[in-house]
């Protein structure tokens, strides 16, 4: 509990299946959770609803309203159906479907995620990225430059930077906010150039992170990703958000410090991605603090974060800060 009696505050920024896992664990502790979410999709359901009403998409949020969601298992799951269908539903997910007719009716994406987070009983704030559609560009490093979240990591090259358009976009007001009176930043786990940075880079958004008084903290992908992160270490990872930010900003990430089972890793092969090498020396270097903790487990042969251990972690952080500061007063 924070000082002035309420729930300590912290923001989530990301994207992606591993935002929704971490969330699922963070929403049964005591804590004022705000998730940032990305909006620069464009595969898929969310990219045809994106591209024929022009407003963001809605397929994070999706996934991020369900994880902090508490309702009936059934009500979630039709939430999240997915139609298979020969017609013009098909691929479809209900949920962005939803999401889509609220912003007709409201007339405002983040106002229809508000009315959605009622519905759904929503643990904390759900907040786009940005309150506008949004486009992901990939510069390469022999110059080329892809266009499309969903089209990047299958170019078959190296990523030198990512970028977004239009020029001009705008940041809610709510989530400066959010960033500014948080307790604790939490970036990722998630895709890093297309889930993590596409957050970071709107104009402003990323300029008050890197200003924000609060402990930042990185949870670090499990696995590389091939057309992303292929053969990337850790550090690799943070010194890629360093880059694109021009500051360094985070002060503690959390990284795995169990094996991957070979046969595990045999699974992932096809793919190129293999276990993220969790280089503890250079990440000291950079003059981060280590939490060096067993934080996966296994579903269908697959590797994720283990959501119950994350947010135990997470929140015995929060919970040493505030403490710490009960002591000094501040």
């Amino acid at each position: 509990m924070r000082m002035d009696g309420k729930q300590p505050r912290i923001v989530v920024i990301g994207g992606g299946t591993g935002l929704s896992v971490l969330l699922r664990g963070m929403k049964k502790y005591p804590v004022d959770i705000t998730a940032i979410v990305t909006v620069a999709d464009d595969g898929g359901s969310s990219g045809r609803i994106r591209d024929e009403m022009d407003i963001p998409s809605p397929g994070d949020i999706r996934n991020v309203l369900a994880a902090l969601s508490d309702v009936e298992p059934l009500v979630e799951q039709m939430f999240q159906h997915r139609f298979k269908t020969s017609n013009e539903l098909s691929g479809h997910s209900l949920g962005n479907l939803i999401i889509a007719a609220l912003t007709s009716i409201t007339g405002d994406f983040v106002h229809a995620i508000q009315e959605m987070s009622k519905v759904l009983n929503v643990h904390g704030k759900v907040l786009p990225a940005a309150n506008q559609s949004v486009i992901l560009h990939a510069e390469m490093e022999d110059g080329t430059v892809i266009t499309g979240e969903s089209q990047i990591p299958f170019s078959g090259k190296k990523i030198k930077r990512v970028f977004l358009t239009p020029d001009v976009i705008h940041p809610l007001s709510e989530t400066v906010r959010a960033i500014r009176n948080a307790d604790l930043i939490i970036i990722g786990p998630g895709s890093l150039y297309t889930s993590i940075l596409p957050n970071l880079l709107v104009p402003k958004l990323g300029e008050e992170v890197c200003r924000a008084k609060a402990k930042k903290v990185y949870i670090c992908n499990l696995m590389t990703q091939a057309g992303e992160t292929l053969d990337f270490t850790a550090s690799d990872h943070i010194q890629a958000i360093y880059d694109h930010m021009g500051c360094s900003f985070i002060d503690t990430v959390l990284v795995n410090n169990e094996e991957v089972p070979p046969e595990i890793q045999e699974k992932y092969k096809e793919e190129l991605a293999k276990p993220v090498v969790f280089d503890v020396d250079r990440l000291e270097a950079m003059g981060l603090e280590v939490l060096y903790d067993r934080i996966i487990t296994y579903q269908n042969g697959y590797i994720r974060h283990d959501t119950e251990k994350v947010a135990k972690i997470i929140y015995s952080l929060i919970d040493d800060q505030l403490k710490e500061k009960i002591k000094s007063g501040s």
